[in-house]
């Protein structure tokens, strides 16, 4: 399948924050970070507060608003606290996450059938608002449906079990993930996917989801940059994803 749409890369920082955090001063400096992360070609910074700021802080979340001029995409799950920090941004995007307080990272999508009143009332404050809105949803049609009925602008394919039949040699693990995509893009929906994707598999992914709008990908190009360097990494990504 070729995909003519070209495929933006939203970098996620959370686990620059992390590492931060972890020493309590402001090495690394995210600032400095999303800087030079744009400044190498990526298209979007990505970042996940969560309520008990263990990675980003809500106040870099504020602090990263002018730093931004890419497209600038929040996620989690849309706690008062989470809401009431988007409205002030007005980032470029929200993208809505069911997470727990309890979960160490984003493992389900949202059931977008049961959630439709919650999710549709969320949205359309957002929307409202002049930002886009995205879902992130399982490779389920019945979930893309339901996202439609939300009034949603986007959906964000929630990828680790495609990653995992991936790295075991199973490619057919992509199957859930092209039909949704094709039911997506005949409703109008726009498509952006993350969670686990890589240098490994990012590529194969994409020539598999026609209009694939963007990527978000944080831990796997954190971890590859310890190796390969972060602005190499980034022109890697940049490469796999495009049209050639």
């Amino acid at each position: 399948m070729h995909n003519l749409q070209m495929t933006k890369l939203s970098v996620n920082i959370n686990k620059i924050a992390t590492l931060r955090n972890s020493r309590g001063g402001n090495v690394p400096d995210l600032l400095k970070a999303a800087k030079d992360i744009q400044s190498f070609g990526a298209e979007g910074i990505t970042i996940h507060p969560r309520p008990d700021e263990r990675h980003i802080k809500y106040k870099d979340a504020y602090d990263l608003q002018p730093i931004v001029y890419t497209e600038y995409n929040i996620e989690g799950n849309p706690i008062q606290q989470f809401m009431d920090l988007v409205l002030r941004i007005k980032p470029t995007q929200v993208t809505l996450v069911p997470d727990g307080d309890d979960v160490l990272t984003s493992n389900a999508g949202w059931d977008t059938v049961k959630n439709k009143e919650f999710l549709t009332e969320v949205i359309t404050e957002f929307k409202r608002n002049g930002i886009r809105t995205s879902i992130f949803v399982d490779p389920v049609l019945e979930m893309i449906e339901g996202a439609k009925a939300t009034g949603t602008d986007r959906i964000e394919l929630y990828t680790e079990s495609f990653a995992h039949q991936y790295s075991l040699g199973n490619e057919d693990g992509i199957k859930p993930y092209t039909e949704s995509a094709i039911l997506a893009n005949e409703l109008g929906l726009g498509i952006n996917a993350g969670h686990d994707l890589s240098l490994d598999n990012v590529k194969f992914f994409k020539e598999n989801i026609p209009n694939l709008l963007e990527v978000s990908i944080g831990h796997a190009l954190i971890s590859e940059s310890l190796y390969l360097g972060l602005d190499n990494v980034i022109n890697m990504y940049l490469d796999r994803l495009s049209n050639r």
